[in-house]
């Protein structure tokens, strides 16, 4: 009886434990077993347009340099130590302001040498001029004493302007830039000594090129009927860091020849500047209308992406699903392309979120705000500008605003 019923009493012991340690076919409850049915993500939003067909100002921009509208070199005249800086580097002068205060003893004491012989000299010929009349003197030794008396009257001159530029003036009104001398240096010595450049820079000119086969393909399109003149001879200049300067500027020289090294044509715009905000040397772009164009469709850069086979857009189909959409670009600028095809006009196309939406995937389209979406639209965007022309650009009015 003892032997049969020890395994009884395993037996009994080892289903205890079983239990007490959650064995069985009972699933496991928890975070780990996933949402409850029925319980799916929503899709994701993205900001979409509705493109529309419509009237286009098609422009180009084009690199350009700063260029004062006049420069003026400060150099010294005469020979002599620099005494005096008297301005202030980086300040505006004006025409005839003393610069530099070179020493003129020197120069005083010609001037008032030169002045008592030019005395003299007329004194003799005055004495001359009634004995002369009278034959008391030869017609020879009055015009001796004329022509002592002019080149007294020349050598006076040049010692008062000796004397007069010994205190160094500005030729023109403008901003100054650093002192390239200091006190106690000799100038003038040989060669006339820089001393410093004065810059005037309102206005201010902007130097660029456009490309004689741009122009020469442009003046086609509108002969063809393709594109009409613009209208308007305003351009805009834009800064380094992409914004746009707030006074818009005229083209007033267009060289008349192609540059045959660089197949080029050379152009230059003028911009006014009076809070001197645009300095020389500095790099901006000039965006100037070329052309107009009808019935065109346009989408912000960072709409167009890029892949193997092309460029691309996203829009929203049927069933609010996100498609792919092959598209072509042409003209560009400003964070616009013109869509040469791919588009007919009424399609939603994603602006913002295309990195939450997949193809075939749904999504919630909201309509862009234009106003908002403006304010924090980045200068570029890395691959539409690798997937399109880099050097045009667009200003639409649309025909019929969504």
């Amino acid at each position: 009886m003892m032997t049969s019923a020890k395994p009884i009493f395993l037996s009994l012991l080892l289903t205890t434990i079983l239990v007490a340690c959650g064995g069985g076919n009972k699933p496991a409850a928890g975070p780990a077993s996933g949402p409850a049915p029925g319980g799916g993500m929503p899709p994701p939003e993205v900001d979409v347009i509705t493109v529309t067909p419509g009237r286009a100002t098609i422009t180009q921009d084009l690199p350009g340099r700063l260029q004062a509208f006049r420069s003026a070199q400060v150099r010294a005249r005469v020979e002599g130590v620099v005494e005096k800086r008297l301005f202030e580097e980086g300040s505006d002068v004006k025409a005839g302001e003393s610069l530099f205060q070179i020493d003129a003893r020197t120069y005083r004491a010609a001037d008032a040498s030169a002045k008592a012989d030019l005395a003299i000299a007329r004194q003799n010929v005055e004495r001359y001029k009634p004995l002369l009349e009278i034959r008391a003197v030869s017609q020879q030794e009055f015009d001796l004493a004329a022509a002592k008396a002019k080149q007294a009257e020349s050598t006076a001159i040049t010692a008062a302007q000796n004397l007069e530029n010994a205190s160094v003036p500005a030729a023109i009104s403008g901003r100054i830039g650093r002192a390239l001398v200091t006190e106690g240096a000799f100038v003038g010595k040989g060669d006339a000594t820089l001393l410093a450049t004065i810059e005037q820079l309102d206005p201010i000119y902007v130097n660029f090129t456009q490309s004689g086969s741009d122009l020469l393909r442009l003046r086609q399109a509108v002969k063809a009927g393709k594109l009409k003149r613009a209208d308007s001879a305003k351009v805009e200049l834009l800064l380094e860091d992409g914004s746009i300067y707030p006074q818009s500027g005229k083209i007033f020289f267009t060289d008349m020849a192609v540059d045959s090294s660089t197949g080029a044509v050379s152009l230059r715009a003028e911009f006014p500047n009076q809070k001197r905000e645009l300095l020389p040397g500095m790099f901006v772009r000039i965006r100037f209308p070329e052309a107009s164009a009808e019935n065109v469709i346009r989408l912000p850069q960072r709409a167009v992406q890029a892949g193997t086979q092309g460029q691309f857009v996203m829009v929203v189909g049927a069933e609010n699903k996100a498609t792919l959409m092959p598209v072509k670009t042409g003209d560009m600028a400003d964070g616009d392309f013109i869509i040469t095809e791919g588009l007919k006009g009424g399609e939603q196309v994603i602006i913002n979120g295309l990195q939450k939406a997949r193809p075939g995937m749904a999504v919630k389209p909201v309509p862009l705000d234009t106003e908002k979406s403006d304010t924090q639209k980045p200068a570029t965007s890395g691959s539409a500008v690798a997937a399109a022309p880099a050097e045009k650009s667009v200003h639409e009015k649309p025909a019929n605003k969504n």
